[in-house]
């Protein structure tokens, strides 16, 4: 008895037998028909209505489902003249859910809007007479910054492969290519990575798994040819495709029910889809139905931008940006920058946090105007994360190129005034 338990150990233990130096890493990402993901794109969907005749709009919008009942609540001082009930119902209807065998139809669903006006206190706060670069903070809270090098666009392979996943699906679905796809859809990959030194490097795939939304009349086994044909070999490069690489495709077999039918959703649930699938750790801020004063999006859309322009400068290979803010106080209270080790001969962390001070001015005000934040962009980020993308509307994904020459220059002057 003792002998076969020990068996079952060993056998558990070779399940993932990896080379000495290597480690699975696993992200994931969900679809817009996800009823989360449906929550983020009502929620971001109003805010652009909002933003689109009013620039300086506040908004704070939530948004819940389940089975046929929408909520919209929050927040929202505005100018702007907004249908907030035709506004749901077209998000629901662009997602993809216009028929309630899917999950949800836009045409009879129970919309309930429930907004107020943001709090006279916080207003005063953050805003009051200030100059527009000297606005406050529109919360405390601390944001998080990750950039990699292992892909083009510097981010984890993992999520980059999640999103890239997602994308497909939705264009298979939308373009009829895939005429049995729902909107509902999950994803998750797996690689193996090896360590050399103080960076890594991705060997291969070591898993993929996909659950998809899908009509009655298709079989198993059909899902999983054509997941295979018009998904996974137009995504998956195929250098790190191996004999070895394992598929899941719809593991629970039948996956008809789903949307706002499978399960309940809520806006600002999926932060770690939204951000680098576990890469780099999180602030806990969710993103979507906030306007720009709220750091928990600006900030956090800064801080990518300046982990992404210091891995495209070459200064270090990977590194997280942590910044914190304080209600109201337009000075970041904190600025952290870790390269795990990896930054460029000659520099250190240390270094690193003095060039994104001398490079960048992190006060939201300004970030808002050098991040052109004010703009009706946001339903867009609402599915495909939010970071990684090449659209124009994602400034923060356009990295400034940093002179280390100018930033020595500007060293040695201040060591010479210290003297």
């Amino acid at each position: 008895m003792q002998q076969e338990e020990n068996n079952k150990q060993q056998t558990k233990k070779a399940k993932f037998n990896l080379p000495k130096g290597h480690f699975l890493f696993t992200s994931e990402s969900v679809s817009a028909g996800h009823p989360d993901k449906l929550c983020d794109f009502i929620s971001d969907s109003v805010l652009d209505a909002c933003l689109e005749q009013d620039p300086n709009s506040k908004v704070a919008c939530e948004s819940a489902c389940k089975n046929s009942l929408v909520m919209v609540f929050g927040e929202i001082t505005t100018h702007a003249q907004v249908p907030y009930e035709t506004i749901v119902r077209e998000a629901i209807k662009q997602v993809g859910y216009d028929n309630i065998n899917k999950g949800l139809d836009y045409r009879n669903a129970s919309v309930i809007v429930s907004l107020d006006q943001q709090s006279q206190e916080i207003n005063q706060a953050v805003v009051g007479a200030k100059h527009e670069d000297e606005i406050g903070a529109g919360d405390q809270g601390l944001m998080i910054g990750y950039a990699s090098d292992e892909t083009p666009e510097l981010m984890p392979l993992t999520h980059h492969l999640c999103n890239r996943l997602i994308s497909r699906l939705q264009e298979c679905r939308t373009s009829e290519i895939c005429p049995w796809m729902r909107p509902d859809a999950k994803v998750q990959v797996t690689i193996e990575y090896k360590r050399e030194d103080s960076s890594f490097h991705p060997v291969r795939i070591h898993n993929v798994l996909i659950s998809q939304q899908h009509d009655e009349k298709i079989s198993h086994s059909e899902i999983e040819t054509e997941l295979h044909e018009h998904v996974l070999k137009h995504v998956l490069p195929q250098k790190y495709v191996d004999e070895q690489t394992k598929y899941h495709l719809n593991p629970s077999k039948a996956f008809t029910v789903g949307g706002p039918y499978g399960d309940a959703g809520l806006t600002g649930r999926k932060i770690i889809v939204d951000t680098y699938g576990g890469w780099g750790g999180h602030g806990g801020g969710a993103f979507s139905g906030k306007d720009p004063t709220k750091v928990d999006r600006s900030a956090a859309y800064a801080a990518r931008w300046v982990a992404k322009s210091l891995v495209a400068s070459k200064l270090c290979k990977r590194v997280m940006i942590q910044v914190a803010y304080g209600i109201g106080i337009s000075e970041p209270l904190s600025i952290c920058v870790n390269s795990y080790g990896t930054s460029t001969e000659g520099l250190d962390d240390d270094d690193l946090s003095d060039i994104v001070q001398h490079n960048f001015d992190l006060r939201p005000g300004v970030i808002i105007r050098e991040l052109k934040l004010r703009r009706p962009i946001y339903a867009k980020t609402a599915s495909g994360g939010h970071f990684g993308r090449n659209e124009p509307e994602f400034t923060w994904e356009q990295p400034k190129i940093i002179n280390l020459s100018a930033w020595k220059t500007h060293k040695a002057e201040q060591q010479q005034q210290n003297l």
